[in-house]
């Protein structure tokens, strides 16, 4: 796991937990490089009968699988208009987080869930 200096989890309002920074991120910055755990897609229905179903990502060239991020990854909150974006990295099988705004110290660092900053789509929850 590789990750900037001062990511720290707190509580986000009306959202539950959140990742922050104490340290500002510059546009373009990767915040965080997070290894996963990958869940076959024989086994995705498992997952949502349990408490990971609101914490994976889906994971593969045919995203037909799914995937766990370790680190913070897991936990970085929706926002419609986020100030950072997740890429999948299949071959290396991480996550990596990169900011797509400068972040300032305090600030919780969001992602939009579809993939998509701006996209409207409904989530699942």
């Amino acid at each position: 796991m590789n990750q900037k200096p001062g990511l720290y989890i707190t509580y986000s309002e009306g959202k539950g937990r959140g990742v922050f920074t104490s340290q500002a991120i510059e546009e373009g910055e990767v915040i965080e490089i997070c290894p996963v755990l990958i869940i076959p897609q024989e086994e995705l229905p498992v997952i949502h009968k349990t408490v990971l179903h609101d914490y994976y990502f889906l994971w593969g060239n045919d995203l037909n699988e799914c995937a766990i991020a370790l680190g913070f990854g897991s936990i970085y909150n929706h926002e419609l208009h986020p100030n950072a974006n997740f890429i999948l990295d299949i071959q290396n099988q991480t996550i990596d987080i990169e900011a797509i705004k400068s972040i300032e110290p305090g600030e919780e660092i969001t992602l939009n869930y579809h993939g998509e900053p701006g996209n409207t789509d409904k989530l699942w929850f």
